[in-house]
């Protein structure tokens, strides 16, 4: 069922057009372009650079080898889609005895973040390249191997001149932990690594000029690049010009949609008209079950928000003051209000292989309430999501043999998490947290309606009902292996596209006003 949506009062044009400026402040990376063959006009590239990584231990050498294809040339406009992009890196045998000390013998999950700086002519600016890597075990003695691939975001060159982009600092969060040892919470380490100050031509992965081809049908020559080969370094340009030359990270790809990684369709429709304040978002992540010693990875999902008015509050000696909102909204799967089918694997009583294809079924109003403090210049804002959700179960696999679980197989009644205020929110209902601040000027941390960021909580599983045919019941099987108290959750919610705006954020949103920005699943 869809839940009830509240009541807004229509803005005025002008307020409407305030909160789009406001929506539109948070700037995001366009989402990754899907690995493709190489195909004619294009060049690969193959480096491998010296970075410095620090550990437990301290800072020792690593080899980061980055691999990706390029296009020879574009013009002013075009993006820059690189294509087959894969960051392999190899730690040193004395990091490995760092992680050893652990505890750990492998890797279960490893998420890279390389840098890259982008220049061109007078004008800089930065993408993110993220990817994950497969589970790995430490080995006994040498280098660890880590090879990732994923997010690429497209690169805009503004105006003619050879665009570069280099490689510049690393990071990989790493989860501890063999791939198959079922803990529900395995350990973490984040390393840190920084390009060694002898990389080759100061990390530079490719220079794609962008214009016409001197040689080409019109003649007309390209922008000369600087004697050293790369762009030359900001400073010779006042700032706001250096920004309005600045090469643009996401945007349109060619034929006017976005680039952006295979997701389920987010956008209103006639079944779900949008409202004066709509907002439409992605959310992913993990759900624990304790029981079983393991995560479901929740895909992802896309939700439709009507943001709600804020309420200001000052304090009596207008020191400060108090903001709070209230916005209700919906998860929306082609017209129902449930997530994509998701499947998990886990091994029930420890030792049989079982897979589950399920849904989270949203069976009421979903509601997000936020209360902000302020001085006017420090912002701390806390967040609850509320949401009642019943799992269902679509089919099951155990030791490899098909159970057929029937159409009804679900919990009896929604997941429950501990509410921090019973009396105005009763009933069982899945509750997530987030914590967001600000300082005035500064780009927000943490999580926000507008800008997303992580939600936490913890939810009861309960009781399953009506699983099974022809008189053979699985109920008691899988309420025995799966329901229970103490599963930790963590949800990523991207940032919103505000689909009401008299002219939607690029940045924010697709051409179709669907979200831009692809939020990556955390533990």
């Amino acid at each position: 069922m869809r839940g009830p949506r509240a009541a807004v009062r229509r803005p005025s044009r002008a307020r409407a057009r305030a909160r789009g400026a406001t929506i539109a402040a948070f700037v995001v990376l366009a989402a990754t372009v899907p690995a493709a063959a190489v195909a004619a006009g294009t060049r690969e590239v193959d480096t491998e650079l010296p970075y410095v990584c620090t550990l437990p231990s301290g800072q020792w050498p690593a080899t980061v080898r980055i691999s990706a294809a390029f296009p020879d040339r574009v013009a002013v406009g075009e993006p820059i889609r690189p294509a087959d992009v894969t960051t392999t890196v190899e730690f040193p045998a004395q990091a490995v005895a760092d992680l050893a000390a652990t505890g750990a013998p492998g890797v279960r999950a490893a998420e890279t973040r390389l840098t890259v700086a982008v220049a061109q002519n007078d004008a800089t600016a930065e993408a993110t390249w993220r990817g994950t890597a497969q589970p790995v075990a430490l080995p006994a003695a040498g280098p660890l191997t880590l090879t990732a691939t994923g997010e690429v975001p497209t690169v805009t060159g503004r105006s003619a001149g050879e665009l570069a982009l280099s490689a510049a600092d690393f990071a990989v969060d790493l989860a501890l932990g063999a791939a198959d040892d079922g803990a529900a919470e395995p350990a973490a380490l984040t390393v840190e690594c920084t390009l060694a100050e002898d990389a080759p031509n100061d990390g530079l992965l490719a220079a794609v000029p962008v214009g016409p081809d001197p040689g080409g049908p019109d003649g007309s020559p390209s922008a000369s690049p600087s004697p050293s080969g790369t762009p030359s370094r900001p400073g010779s340009e006042p700032a706001d010009r250096q920004r309005e030359r600045a090469p643009r990270v996401g945007g349109d790809t060619p034929g006017g949609t976005q680039a952006r990684p295979d997701a389920p369709p987010c956008r209103y429709d006639a079944g779900y008209p949008a409202g004066p304040m709509s907002l439409n978002a992605y959310i992913t992540g993990h759900a624990n079950v304790r029981k079983l010693k393991g995560a479901a990875l929740i895909p992802l999902t896309c939700t439709l928000i009507e943001q709600g008015e804020p309420e200001f509050e000052f304090y009596p000696d207008f020191s400060g003051g108090t903001i709070k909102q209230h916005s209700p909204g919906d998860m929306y799967n082609g017209g129902r209000t449930w997530s994509p089918p998701f499947e998990a694997t886990f091994l029930t009583f420890g030792f049989t292989p079982t897979t589950a294809t399920m849904v989270l079924e949203q069976t009421g109003p979903l509601t997000i309430d936020s209360l902000g403090a302020t001085d006017f210049v420090f912002t701390s804002t806390d967040t609850y999501v509320r949401v009642p959700l019943v799992l269902r179960v679509l089919s099951l696999t155990v030791n490899g043999t098909p159970l057929d679980v029937g159409p009804n197989c679900r919990t009896e009644k929604p997941l429950a998490s501990p509410e921090p205020d019973p009396a105005h929110h009763p009933g069982d209902h899945l509750v997530l947290h987030g914590r967001g601040e600000q300082v005035t000027g500064e780009p927000a941390t943490g999580y926000l309606l507008l800008s997303g960021g992580p939600l936490t909580g913890e939810v009861s599983i309960p009781a399953f009902t009506g699983c099974g045919a022809d008189g053979e019941r699985v109920d008691r099987l899988l309420t025995a292996s799966v329901s229970g108290s103490g599963n930790y959750v963590k949800q990523m919610q991207g940032q919103t596209c505000y689909v009401a705006a008299d002219v939607p954020n690029p940045q924010e949103c697709t051409t179709d006003l669907q979200p831009l920005k692809i939020p990556v699943p955390e533990r």
